[in-house]
């Protein structure tokens, strides 16, 4: 897997064999990324549920300010850690770990990135339900085009969703009151 864009255009990150991470295709985070341009510089992204941190790696290299990486699985966290060494990102980054859950209502974000595994479909509801409480400017949720998420999680709405595959990025931001 390599970094798409940006300052560390083409380099390599390390990630963990087997079903236990899904890493997000470099198709859809190049289309994630072209979408999100305008708004990534100087920004504060969260990836959640983080996996080998790629998202929040590819948001750093895009000039994301700072990039809040949470990951409950200890070898992934241990992974992020390494690809951030690697390069020589770890001042821009704050690797939490622990359950996604646990941590996205104690932080801010400009930007919020959520792809739990699919196999926790309820997962997506509450994180964002939770992230209703205190919208960030934008929320992008991964998931499988056979899950249907709604329109609306509170003060969240819908604004797009992407196809690729069989995957979907759904965008929501604070509706307008």
């Amino acid at each position: 897997m390599r970094v798409i864009g940006g300052e560390y255009r083409s380099r390599r990150l390390k990630t963990l064999p087997g079903p236990a991470l899904r890493p997000t295709p470099d198709r859809l985070r190049e289309s994630l990324f072209s979408i999100l341009a305008p708004g990534i510089g100087g920004c504060v992204f969260l990836d959640a549920y983080a996996g080998c941190g790629a998202v929040g790696i590819e948001a750093l290299s895009r000039g994301a300010a700072r990039a809040v990486f949470i990951e409950k699985h200890r070898p992934a966290v241990r992974l992020i850690g390494e690809n951030l060494r690697s390069l020589g990102a770890e001042s821009r980054a704050q690797v939490i770990h622990g359950p996604a859950l646990k941590h996205l209502g104690r932080m801010a974000a400009d930007i919020v990135f959520l792809d739990p595994p699919y196999g926790l479909e309820r997962e997506y509801s509450e994180a964002l339900r939770l992230l209703a409480g205190r919208p960030p400017g934008l929320v992008i949720a991964q998931h499988s085009s056979r899950l249907r998420l709604e329109e609306a999680y509170g003060a969240l709405r819908r604004t797009r969703a992407l196809k690729q595959g069989d995957n979907v990025l759904s965008f929501y931001s604070e509706s307008a009151p």
